[in-house]
């Protein structure tokens, strides 16, 4: 039983747990946080322990609410939808996932050993519903409305430098605008994209990349170019927006 639990999480529970605890200045449910860290296919292949999907649900929006919250009162010049393009800029996977890896949350997350071998600890997906399940497990491990101010206090304390540039940089109303101000602020002004599409025509998909000074910086799909080439502009946004932070 040993040898099977090393496999399907790198690190204990308890790691995460003094982490979080630290960020959200509340004691979290250890339980609940297990089931926060468990993804369907752990569940599927260990006779239908309850995963994490629900928790999920609700963090996701906790998650939507504290951003949108913070947006509205930071930024009272700012429409409806300009407002709901920032928030999107903040509440998507790829920054979700690039915060998730902060805390290293892909190594106590219990996976299915099929998930596990095909690289599952890595996948954006997965990285970001994880977190919004902790989200949620932070909100429900305290009674309210402490649960919901601990839950604000993580998403701050992960997601605030997120909004912060997002904010700077004008992410989000347009992706692919976006990554050509953020290139030339780097200096990397050489912005271009490269879609092939596959399938019937009735069924044609597209696959973007997008290559700036002459580097593969992000890949995309979509039932149409736009909507592959903005997400391959999203992703190499979020690269080089954290590279532009750091530097």
């Amino acid at each position: 039983m040993t040898a099977q639990r090393d496999t399907i999480a790198q690190r204990p529970v308890e790691e995460l747990l003094v982490t979080l605890t630290e960020l959200t200045e509340e004691p979290l449910d250890e339980p609940l946080l297990v089931r926060a860290l468990t993804h369907r296919s752990y569940s599927y292949e260990n006779g239908g322990v309850p995963h994490n999907e629900r928790m999920e649900l609700l963090g996701d929006s906790v998650l939507g609410l504290v951003v949108t919250d913070h947006l509205f009162r930071t930024h009272g010049d700012l429409s409806e939808g300009e407002l709901a393009k920032l928030r999107a800029a903040v509440v998507n996977m790829h920054a979700l996932a690039e915060v998730s890896r902060t805390i290293d949350l892909g190594h106590f997350v219990r996976l299915g050993k099929g998930e596990e071998g095909t690289g599952g600890r890595e996948k954006e997906s997965i990285l970001a519903d994880t977190l919004e399940a902790v989200i949620g497990c932070t909100y429900l491990s305290s009674p309210h409305p402490r649960g919901f101010d601990a839950a604000g206090r993580l998403v701050h304390a992960l997601l605030g430098p997120v909004m912060r540039r997002s904010a700077t940089l004008g992410a989000a109303l347009d992706w692919k605008t976006s990554l050509q101000e953020v290139a030339a602020k780097i200096g990397e002004g050489v912005v271009r994209y490269h879609v092939e599409a596959s399938g019937p025509d009735h069924e044609k998909v597209f696959a973007a990349t997008v290559v700036v000074d002459g580097v593969e910086r992000g890949s995309g799909s979509g039932r149409t170019k736009k909507v592959a080439e903005q997400q391959a502009a999203e992703g190499a946004y979020q690269l080089l927006a954290a590279q532009l932070e750091q530097s």
